[in-house]
C-alpha cells in the first residue's frame, strides 16, 4: 500500500514552518498515542506514522530532499544517507525523535517541563477541621487555632546552606532535575535521585534544617469564621501553609468547617426547625407556646385550635444568615402533640366520657376506618 504524504499525515502544508510541524506533530502524538487509545487497534500505526513523518520533516536536510523526491529519497540509499524503511530508522531514532517533545506531551504527568531547574519549590497546603457549635455559624466568630507545620528556617533564611554559602548545580542531572532513561520505543524521564528534582546540591547544609531550608513548628493563627457557615464550608488562607523549600513560596492553609449538631435546632440551609411539644388539650382547644430562636430571644406562637402533629408555622426572618450576603433564612415551629402517660383512674374516666362525647369530632378517624372496610369488603367480594 502507497505511504500517505508526511505534510498530509500531520495536517500541515509544504510551506510550514519548524515551529509549525512541531506544533503539529505534538498535536497529533496527544490524539494518536496509544496509551490514550486502547479501543483504537489501530492506534499504534497510526503514531508511528506520524514519528516517521516528523523524523523526516524536521531535520531540514530530510526535508528538502522529501520535498524534492518525495518517498523516493529515503530509498536505495538517495537522499544523502537515507535509510531503508522509510525513514524510520530504528529504536535509537524514533526515540531521540519522540524525546524531542516528550515535555510538551507529557509535562502535565511528569510535574512539568524543566520543574527541577529552580532550587525553591512551593510547600504543600493544609487542611486543618474545625468544629463549631451552630450558635458560632449564626453570629460567627473570631477564632485561635494552633497549626503544626513547616516554617522557614531562621538558621540560612530559607536556603539550606550553612554561612550564607550558595547552592551548586547538581553534577547528575546538570540542573535539569529531571534524568532520562531509553527503554525500547520511549525515552522515560524520572526524578533526579541525587538532587531529589531540585537541579542543586548544598555541600554545606545548614545544621538546623539539614538542608531542606524549612523546620517543623507549631504557629498560632487568628482565623475570621463568617456567619452563616454550614458544614463542608472552606476558609482559604494564603500563604499559611507549608514553607517552601529552600526559600520557595509557602502553600495554603484550608480550614474544614463541621457545625455540630444542636439539641433544639435544626437546621436545612438557611431556615431552622424546631420541633415543640404541645399538649392534647392545647392542640385540641388553642393557645400559646414560647419557643427560642437562636440569637437568645423568645418569640410567642399562637397554636390554632383542632391543630395536629406535624402542622408548621412560620418566624420569617428568624433563620440562619446568609454567608457573605444579606437577608436570613426563616424558623419553621413544627408542633408534635404529646399523648398523657401514667394517667389515674378519674382521668382515664373523664376521657373514656370525652371519647364517648366525640365520636363526631374525629373526622379523619371516621374518614380512615370507613376506606378500611370499604377495602375489606372489596377483598371479600
Amino acid at each position: 500500500m502507497a505511504k500517505r504524504d508526511y505534510y498530509e499525515l500531520l495536517g500541515i502544508s509544504k510551506g510550514a514552518s519548524a515551529d509549525e510541524i512541531k506544533k503539529a506533530y505534538r498535536t497529533k502524538a496527544k490524539e494518536l498515542h496509544p496509551d490514550r487509545n486502547a479501543d483504537n487497534p489501530n492506534a499504534e500505526a497510526q503514531f508511528k506514522e506520524i514519528n516517521e513523518a516528523y523524523d523526516v520533516l524536521k531535520d531540514a536536510d530530510k526535508k528538502a530532499a522529501y520535498d524534492r523526491y518525495g518517498h523516493a529519497a529515503f530509498e536505495n540509499g538517495m537522499g544523502g544517507g537515507g535509510h531503508p524503511g522509510g525513514g524510520f530508522r530504528g529504536h535509537g531514532d524514533f526515540a531521540s525523535a519522540f524525546s524531542d517533545v516528550f515535555d510538551d506531551l507529557f509535562g502535565d504527568m511528569m510535574g512539568g517541563r524543566g520543574g527541577g531547574r529552580s532550587r525553591a519549590s512551593r510547600g504543600n497546603d493544609l487542611r486543618y477541621n474545625l468544629r463549631i457549635s451552630l450558635e458560632d455559624a449564626y453570629n460567627g466568630l473570631q477564632k485561635s487555632i494552633r497549626v503544626p507545620t513547616s516554617v522557614s528556617c531562621d538558621g540560612c533564611n530559607g536556603t539550606g546552606a550553612e554561612g550564607g554559602s550558595e547552592p551548586v548545580t547538581c553534577p547528575t542531572c546538570s540542573g535539569m532535575g529531571k534524568v532520562r532513561a531509553q527503554q525500547g520505543f520511549f525515552t522515560v524521564e524520572r526524578t533526579c535521585p541525587t538532587c531529589s528534582g531540585m537541579g542543586q546540591t548544598i555541600k554545606n547544609p545548614c545544621k538546623t534544617c539539614h538542608g531542606a531550608g524549612r523546620v517543623e513548628k507549631e504557629r498560632s493563627l487568628s482565623v475570621n469564621i463568617p456567619a452563616g457557615v454550614e458544614t463542608g464550608t472552606r476558609i482559604r488562607l494564603a500563604g499559611e501553609g507549608e514553607a517552601g523549600m529552600r526559600g520557595g513560596p509557602s502553600g495554603d492553609l484550608y480550614i474544614f468547617i463541621e457545625v455540630q449538631e444542636h439539641e433544639i435546632f435544626e437546621r436545612e440551609g438557611m431556615n431552622l426547625f424546631c420541633r415543640v411539644p404541645v399538649s392534647m388539650v392545647d392542640a385540641a382547644l388553642g393557645g400559646d407556646v414560647e419557643v427560642p430562636t437562636l440569637d437568645g430571644g423568645r418569640s410567642r406562637v399562637r397554636i390554632p385550635e383542632g391543630s395536629q402533629s406535624g402542622r408548621q408555622m412560620r418566624l420569617r426572618g428568624k433563620g440562619m444568615p446568609a454567608l457573605r450576603g444579606a437577608g436570613s433564612g426563616d424558623m419553621f415551629i413544627e408542633l408534635a402533640v404529646e399523648t398523657p402517660v401514667k394517667l389515674t383512674s378519674r382521668q382515664k374516666e373523664l376521657l373514656k366520657e370525652f371519647q364517648e362525647l366525640s365520636e363526631e369530632n374525629n373526622p379523619n378517624t371516621s374518614k380512615f376506618f370507613s376506606a378500611v372496610k370499604g377495602f375489606w369488603d372489596s377483598m371479600k367480594g
